[in-house]
């Protein structure tokens, strides 16, 4: 809840990878300029001293935080740690060429772009609000009798305003794509026709809750469910009825779950659901009710109203497999030996 007050929007695991290289890629690009600049212009012994010491001590930072492995997870944090000290860098290197008025200060305006594409308008307004108390500091020595004068309030404006228009921009844009990005996702992820999860979406958190339960000893259950009444509709009253009684039971079938159980279309007229945290006991349970909800819900349509049921298969963790794959197996077994027993029940796996 804190991290998703503070930075504005989260990233995915994804993106916060893909940030993170563009994020060393503008920090690299950051000490040539400033190496280029230093290499380029005569400069005294001191001057030139002091920016050897800042593009040292940056570059460590930068080869420390992206290539000596000490973060293993990519976070948000860790790019903030990196745009301060980006901020720091800049500041060091303007007080050594020139100040507030240094040809360098624009360097700045590539912090707000790291902070606009990935850390949100809270945090891009409180690094604009550093650095203009950096602009304020660095001008400090020949503006002290002139700090609270309108010609300095309009000098520093003129050069804050152009970072405002880059962050404001900037952050505009990468929401837009944030949501594009989002929605195309989304559709990846979400079977047409029934709105629920497909196969691949639902093999990615069924791996994380497998993984979490064999690490920590926890049960989980997995139920496959068919209907047994597709092909009697479609035959009868075609495709669109069908279509109908997929999504009519994935209603029945999302009344009886928890918000933490996850549901997908197996493919066809099968459906698969896992549960967490559920044993065997639980999940026949849960099953039972699907099964009751389903015959209980007859598809009404225009020419007739048909009676409709599902078989259901149970399967759980530990007691019919040590990995997600083969629950799965034996919950699909289980399910086709409800089918076989005359549909319409719920069979648990045997151990």
């Amino acid at each position: 809840m804190l991290l998703t007050r503070i930075f504005d929007p989260a990233l995915s695991a994804e993106e916060l990878r893909g940030f993170t290289r563009t994020v060393a890629e503008i920090e690299w690009l950051m000490l040539i300029l400033v190496l280029l600049y230093q290499v380029s212009l005569p400069l005294d012994q001191e001057i030139s001293a002091a920016l050897a010491m800042a593009v040292f001590f940056f570059g460590a930072f930068v080869l420390s935080f992206h290539y000596a492995n000490f973060y293993r997870e990519e976070t948000l944090w860790k790019i903030t740690i990196e745009t301060a000290m980006m901020i720091l860098f800049v500041t060091w290197v303007l007080a050594y060429t020139g100040g507030a008025d240094s040809p360098l200060h624009a360097l700045y305006i590539l912090v707000i772009i790291v902070a606009s594409l990935t850390l949100g308008k809270i945090v891009t307004l409180a690094e604009l609000v550093l650095i203009t108390g950096c602009y304020i500091w660095l001008a400090y020595p020949l503006e002290a009798g002139n700090l609270l004068t309108l010609p300095y309030g309009t000098k520093l404006l003129t050069q804050i305003a152009p970072m405002l228009l880059v962050a404001y921009i900037t952050s505009m844009l990468s929401a837009d794509i944030r949501r594009a990005y989002s929605h195309t996702k989304h559709l990846s992820e979400i079977d047409d026709l029934t709105g629920v999860l497909n196969m691949r979406a639902f093999a990615s958190f069924a791996e994380r809750v497998a993984h979490q339960a064999g690490r920590y000893a926890r049960p989980f259950s997995v139920l496959m469910i068919d209907s047994d009444s597709l092909k009697q509709v479609n035959d009868s009253l075609g495709h669109e009825a069908g279509n109908r009684l997929l999504r009519q039971t994935v209603e029945c079938i999302q009344g009886r779950l928890r918000q933490t159980d996850i549901i997908a279309r197996y493919g066809g007229d099968e459906f698969v659901a896992l549960l967490p945290e559920t044993p065997c006991s639980g999940a026949a349970g849960v099953a039972e009710r699907i099964r009751k909800s389903v015959e209980m819900t007859p598809l009404v349509t225009r020419e007739q109203t048909v009676h409709t049921t599902v078989s259901i298969g149970v399967a759980c963790h530990p007691n019919h497999g040590v990995d997600f794959e083969t629950v799965l197996e034996k919950a699909d077994q289980a399910m086709y030996a409800s089918k076989a027993g005359g549909k319409n029940r719920v069979t648990v796996s045997p151990t």
